[in-house]
């Protein structure tokens, strides 16, 4: 077998864009040997900042001669379906073709077509040009006179199979077996016979192509530095994945900036570090906390060490942090709870209102959902007056990643306003304000950790106060954009629904609340359509209004307005109960698909998760609770026997179901049972109806499915021993009756219809 390697070399590609390209690049290669017959072959890619590539091995020399049966039209066709196929089939005249006989179609032309081989050469030189044009970069760049687009300027291409150039040409770029290594530590173009040559000649020109390998080394170059100078390294993988993008040969250098910047908040520092300058920092490690250095990751081997280096980018960060230090400084003169009332200026969205519209939404939630998680009521509200205030500042301008997290600096630092702020004449709703000092450390955690989590490997918040305002967020975000129909697509969730759902299931069941899902909805739905339909009345007065004190007549009012919504109130009406329905729709199964996606990622079964969910309950925990003892049950002897016993007897009601028996109103009456099995079943379900009563009411989903096992051999013993379908209609009936009562007791449980058998 041969091997395949190539190289596009270029001006620097941008970092973020570098592992998509490698697995963009292997992708098209892919797609395209197979188009062209090549099944089978390895991939090992790599990039760096000024080249992509890839090596292809266990690849063919040639394509193997592909013959394919071609059917064409019956015998009789019209003659422009027959020099249809003639044309398809690339043969001269229909003379060609032999006739086969069908016995629902008859007789029709068929014609083995052949495919000739191609050399993979060939394959290469025709496929090569096509993906470099059509590359999926997310921006691309023409440069020149030359129509070719490129992430950069693309200055050379290498393409050798078996040791050989591969023939072809791009905007006057011929393939070639030559390269070059750093840009500053390199030894100048050279040239490779093969992918082990090439490895061999580009790390000896300082250039190290394989990204895990340059991360590698950074960390251990940092950890070093980091332990003779008594710090410890601050994990940043994002930051580490970028960096590692920007250097061909990773050279770690320390830096120290000026300690009075300690006195800034230590994620503004290391947020400016990260996003402006691509540092990473370092705590001290004697006390914990932010130390005055930080590690730089240069492309360059300085012959000092890197002491110019780093002296530079300190004067670089003094600027940066000096800005941050002055957005610092502004925004405290601000009490953060005087910032609440321009919320009213800032645009949630044009359909939903503004942000202080949305705050009062939030307000009112975490009200009410403040006593079911044990949260105090007034502080729960103020937490969300207070939770959006930070958007209206100076440092969440510049760093809107610290949203939440500059506003529990700001709440803790601030005097709180004798009286509350003017709040659209809804003073009386809001909660009673702190007369002087700082808010409680619940509020203003509860401001930064009300936007978690983040993402899947973030902490959901644990305080009951921070639970309150969390939730209350994001349910006011579910259910506003659904009321509006701006639920998310398969291709785009662009107001992170998802993420929202997500969060709430997590942030329910990592602290087991056992909260009513739909009551909450429903309140916040009312709620939050009671507002848009006054908006909606309100914008509709507006527009009857001008249009009256412009003289137009009803008809064209109605035109202009709508029928329905020229009067103010079937415009609250209209958007009141399309919304409602909205809702009632769309966020409840979209609620469902989000829990189960969830499920499955913890290793739960779907069929077992659809079983415990066709239970009529809504509390999350109380579900999750049913599936992981399902989940335990199913998995034991016992369990595996009770089901296979409970199919058996489901398939028998099933089938007089469908005769049209009735289950619903069947009564089972003992004096009518003839054999010890009925009688035994009869009994053991009996006594196990209270003590699974017990076990349900204490939410003992093991202990409840461990009292069902016991009905194992009475279920055996009836469907083994007794005859359902008895020639007497009152027994038949009766142990029909029998066995409907087994599923009712079982479905107490579980709808163990909805669970595959083995």
């Amino acid at each position: 077998m041969s091997e395949f390697l190539l190289e596009l070399f270029s001006e620097e590609i941008p970092a973020r864009m570098q592992k998509r390209a490698m697995e963009d690049l292997v992708r098209l290669l892919d797609e395209g040997f197979k188009k062209a017959g090549i099944l089978q072959c390895e991939f090992e890619s790599f990039v760096a900042p000024r080249r992509l590539g890839v090596g292809v091995t266990d690849l063919p020399t040639a394509t193997p001669e592909v013959r394919e049966e071609k059917k064409g039209p019956k015998l009789g066709a019209s003659q422009a379906a027959i020099d249809g196929f003639i044309r398809a089939a690339g043969i001269a005249s229909i003379s060609e073709a032999r006739i086969e006989s069908d016995a629902k179609k008859g007789d029709y032309y068929v014609v083995d077509v052949v495919k000739a081989g191609a050399k993979t050469t060939e394959i290469i030189a025709e496929l090569v040009p096509q993906i470099i044009r059509n590359f999926p970069w997310p921006k691309s760049m023409r440069w020149g006179e030359g129509s070719l687009r490129w992430v950069r300027p693309l200055h050379r291409v290498l393409a050798l199979f078996d040791g050989e150039i591969v023939p072809f040409e791009i905007e006057g770029i011929k393939a070639s077996n030559q390269t070059e290594g750093h840009r500053f530590h390199g030894n100048g173009v050279f040239a490779v016979a093969n992918f082990a040559d090439y490895k061999t000649k580009i790390a000896a020109a300082n250039v190290i192509i394989d990204r895990e390998v340059r991360k590698a080394s950074i960390l251990v170059q940092a950890g070093e530095i980091c332990a003779k100078n008594g710090l410890e390294l601050v994990d940043d993988i994002g930051l580490l994945e970028e960096v590692c993008g920007l250097v061909d040969k990773p050279f770690v250098i320390l830096g120290q900036m000026d300690a009075a910047f300690l006195d800034l908040p230590p994620e503004v520092i290391r947020l400016t570090l990260r996003l402006n300058q691509k540092y990473f920092v370092a705590n001290d490690k004697a006390t914990g906390k932010l130390a005055p250095y930080f590690i730089v990751v240069s492309n360059v081997n300085a012959s000092d060490g890197g002491k110019a280096i780093a002296l530079g980018n300190a004067r670089v960060l003094s600027a940066r942090l000096n800005d941050a230090r002055y957005f610092w400084d502004l925004d405290r003169k601000t009490p953060l709870a005087s910032r609440v009332a321009k919320l009213d200026t800032l645009v949630f969205h044009e359909k939903l209102g503004s942000v202080g519209e949305k705050v009062k939404r939030i307000v009112e939630l975490a009200g009410e959902i403040a006593p079911l998680v044990g949260a105090n009521v007034d502080d729960a509200k103020r937490a969300a007056l207070l939770c959006k205030a930070d958007l209206t500042t100076e440092m969440v301008g510049e760093f809107p990643e610290l949203q939440g997290i500059m506003g529990r600096y700001y709440a803790s630092l601030g005097a709180v306003p004798s009286r509350p702020p003017i709040y659209r004449g809804a003073v009386e709703r809001m909660p009673p304000p702190l007369q002087v000092g700082e808010e409680l450390a619940s509020v203003a955690n509860a401001i930064a950790e009300h936007y978690k989590p983040i993402g899947p490997s973030d902490n959901v918040p644990t305080h009951p106060v921070s639970i309150a305002v969390a939730l209350a967020d994001k349910f006011d975000t579910l259910v506003g954009f659904f009321a509006i129909g701006e639920k998310p697509t398969g291709s785009g969730d662009p107001y992170a629904l998802r993420r929202a759902a997500l969060g709430i299931i997590r942030i329910i069941l990592e602290n087991e609340l056992h909260l009513n899902y739909y009551d909450l909805v429903e309140y916040l739905t009312v709620e939050a359509l009671t507002n848009l339909a006054l908006k909606a009345v309100d914008e509709a007065g507006t527009i009857s209004n001008i249009a009256i004190e412009r003289g137009y007549s009803e008809e064209t009012i109605h035109e202009i307005v709508g029928a329905e919504t020229h009067t103010h109130q079937w415009a609250g009406r209209r958007v009141f109960e399309e919304g409602i329905a909205r809702v009632k729709k769309g966020l409840p199964s979209f609620f469902l698909d989000r829990l189960k996606i969830y499920l499955r990622d913890q290793g739960f079964e779907h069929d077992i998760i659809d079983a415990a969910y066709a239970i009529d309950d809504d509390d999350l925990v109380r579900i999750v609770n049913r599936i992981k003892a399902l989940s335990i049950f199913l998995k034991t002897t016992e369990g595996e026997n009770l089901l296979a016993g409970y199919k058996r007897a489901a398939n028998i009601l099933k089938a007089e179901e469908k005769k049209g028996w009735e289950s619903a109103d069947a009564v089972v009456n003992p004096s009518l049972f003839k054999e010890n099995a009925e009688m035994s079943l009869f009994a053991t379900l009996g006594e196990i109806s209270s003590d699974l009563a017990v076990f349900l009411a204490k939410e003992d989903f093991a202990g409840a499915l461990g009292a069902l096992s016991s009905l194992r051999s009475p279920i055996y013993a009836f469907l083994d021993d007794v005859l359902v379908n008895d020639a007497d209609a009152s027994i038949r009936q009766n142990r029909l009756a029998l066995l409907a009562q087994l599923r009712q007791m079982m479905a107490k449980i579980a709808d163990f219809e909805c669970i595959r058998g083995n």
